[in-house]
């Protein structure tokens, strides 16, 4: 009897032997469990389909690649009536930083001040968020490939002005670097800010203009802050892009006191924090209608 009870014990339904070590079971048990993604596979997931998508997109495209280019050459012409003794920069020099800076302003502010409007208005923002990915990676996943071509040119622009423009390679590569990652991120998070008041596509290039203006002209782009009047360079290094130009420039051409290097990271820095809280505060993921 008690033999007759442990067999039926072991027995599965209908008399079968039951064997739970079988290789079957354990596959019909790892296919019921539900598989959960991890956040670089959700970010490399997203990434790869953005960067398709500014692939297609000619227009933004040609706005990343080609226009800071034409910049550089195109700045020549200002920079000839400008004394540039105060700053220490030559001309090329002068032109290749303020070249990076506006790859910056193109290629991540711009680009993604209207992918993110776009994304919006498309639902796809609405439908990630039904996903596991959450706020901050489906942001950070849809600025991917906009900072890797920012990244990339830039690098390309650095290489070339050291190898084809006579001009010295960067004196202090630690803070031309520290500059442009806090100018990518950044200019990321004001993207996203920007896109939050932006009602179409369309209208995201009116949108940037405040921002992209004031750069131009009171950041040291083109016009280096040490050749204007004392008051007024005070006063434009307050400016969103202000900190990062002077680490840019530090980075290439040296000669700042560590006390300017500091200053500099620090306003970067804080307008970084002033950007992601507006992100988290005003950033609209449903349309606008």
């Amino acid at each position: 009897m008690t033999g007759d009870t442990e067999r039926r014990a072991g027995d599965g339904p209908g008399g079968r032997p039951s064997r739970p070590d079988r290789p079957g079971r354990e596959a019909d048990t790892d296919a019921a469990t539900p598989r959960t993604s991890t956040p670089s596979g959700r970010l490399a997931a997203l990434g790869r389909a953005e960067f398709t998508l500014l692939l297609r997109n000619k227009t933004a495209l040609f706005s990343a690649l080609f226009v800071p280019v034409a910049t550089i050459a195109g700045s020549k012409v200002s920079l000839d009536r400008i004394d540039l003794g105060k700053s220490g920069l030559s001309m090329v020099e002068a032109a290749l930083i303020g070249g990076l800076g506006t790859v910056l302003i193109m290629a991540v502010y711009s680009n993604l001040a209207a992918a993110y409007t776009a994304r919006r208005e498309d639902l796809v923002l609405k439908r990630l968020r039904t996903g596991e990915a959450s706020d901050a990676e489906i942001l950070t996943g849809t600025a991917l490939p906009a900072a890797t071509v920012t990244l990339v040119q830039c690098a390309l622009l650095v290489a070339a002005g050291s190898l084809f423009l006579d001009v010295s390679a960067p004196r202090r590569p630690e803070l031309l670097i520290a500059g442009l990652l806090i100018g990518t991120v950044l200019l990321a998070a004001l993207a996203a800010a920007t896109s939050a008041v932006t009602r179409t596509v369309e209208s995201a290039q009116i949108t940037i203009m405040p921002l992209f203006l004031i750069s131009v002209l009171g950041s040291g782009l083109f016009v280096p802050l040490d050749v204007l009047p004392e008051k007024v360079g005070s006063v434009f290094e307050l400016l969103p892009l202000s900190g990062v130009m002077t680490l840019i420039r530090a980075g290439w051409v040296g000669g700042i006191e560590a006390y300017d290097v500091l200053g500099a990271a620090l306003t970067a820095l804080a307008w970084t924090v002033l950007g992601v809280f507006a992100v988290r505060r005003w950033f609209r993921w449903e349309p606008r209608r």
